[in-house]
């Protein structure tokens, strides 16, 4: 998925009307304990708390323009997704409505019902809530925003245009990139394109939630049952044709960690930066750290891609054990 300069420099002015570019750190002590340089793009940081809100803002600034009779949008999500399409439809005075499965984050929910969003559970997982948003959409005429688009990945792009040209001069030798349903992936293989660097891309899916790990070793989209509890953010039961073919072309390895690991990058990047992160936003370091001999003495580039987990849980997770140091 390639865009041309123009697009990415109007994706820009888009999100860049509704939000400053993220900080990219290198942290000393993930640094040190990885033993490579390390350098986390915070996209916890935006005014969303999760990378998301860029596609959602270049996708309906499209949909206003080419679209501008629709009034009522409808999606499916676990959370983030919700919040970007939340977020986007109250800037362009859109009603929107999401579909999140039964026992969803209490406080995503939250989020989402305080940007306007008429919030409907509905299903166990996140594939019976795109199902039953896409049978609402039809039956009561809303526009449904899918949850992997070439508007919404063009939104996304923008943060990693952020942090390549950031480190132009040295730019990492590889990136982690957590998938959920792979937008955030394409969106960095999109920009480094467009950055003209080398950067290898290693995904990093859950190990309870291995859909886009058995697509890429099979070399077409394979379906994985869910089981994930901590990372929400990658519980995907069936991958996207179109995320694959990118993953496929694109990706140096698909990599799986475990709830453990992902809980112990989450304690990690509390201990060592003080940022909070959701279980998939802490993905991308449990990767990270499961390949550190790998990496050592190298660049490595993290996206730390969301920090919106419910309080009881990141306590909970906090409370686990100590940080190996």
């Amino acid at each position: 998925m390639r865009f041309t300069l123009e697009e990415i420099e109007s994706a820009q002015r888009t999100v860049g009307a509704a939000m400053p570019p993220t900080p990219q750190y290198a942290w000393p002590l993930l640094t040190q304990r990885l033993g490579a340089t390390v350098w986390a793009k915070h996209e916890n940081h935006t005014p969303a708390g999760a990378f998301k809100i860029r596609g959602g803002l270049t996708y309906f600034e499209t949909l206003a323009r080419e679209q501008p009779e629709v009034r009522h949008a409808i999606s499916a999500t676990r959370g983030n997704h919700g919040q970007s399409v939340g977020f986007a439809a109250r800037r362009h005075g859109l009603t929107a409505t999401i579909v999140v499965p039964h026992g969803n984050s209490l406080e995503k929910n939250a989020a989402m019902r305080a940007l306007g969003v008429q919030l409907v559970e509905h299903g166990e997982d996140f594939q019976a809530a795109a199902e039953h948003a896409a049978m609402l959409a039809e039956r009561d005429g809303m526009h449904r925003v899918p949850s992997f688009h070439r508007e919404l990945v063009r939104g996304v792009s923008t943060a990693y245009v952020e942090f390549f040209s950031a480190l132009k001069s040295n730019p990492p030798d590889v990136l982690f990139v957590p998938i959920g349903l792979g937008s955030g992936f394409a969106a960095a293989a999109a920009a480094r394109a467009h950055c003209c660097v080398s950067t290898r891309l290693i995904g990093v899916v859950s190990a309870h939630a291995t859909a886009y790990r058995d697509s890429f070793r099979a070399g077409r989209p394979v379906e994985s049952p869910v089981s994930t509890r901590l990372a929400d953010g990658m519980a995907c039961r069936t991958p996207v044709p179109e995320s694959v073919e990118v993953i496929l072309r694109e990706a140096d390895d698909v990599i799986t960690v475990t709830d453990d690991e992902v809980a112990e990058a989450m304690r990690i990047l509390f201990s060592d930066t003080h940022n909070v992160a959701e279980g998939a936003g802490a993905a991308a370091l449990a990767g990270a750290l499961q390949q550190q001999e790998r990496w050592r003495g190298k660049t490595v580039g993290i996206c730390v891609s969301g920090g919106n987990v419910d309080s009881e849980m990141f306590a909970g997770v906090l409370g686990r054990s100590g940080v190996r140091s």
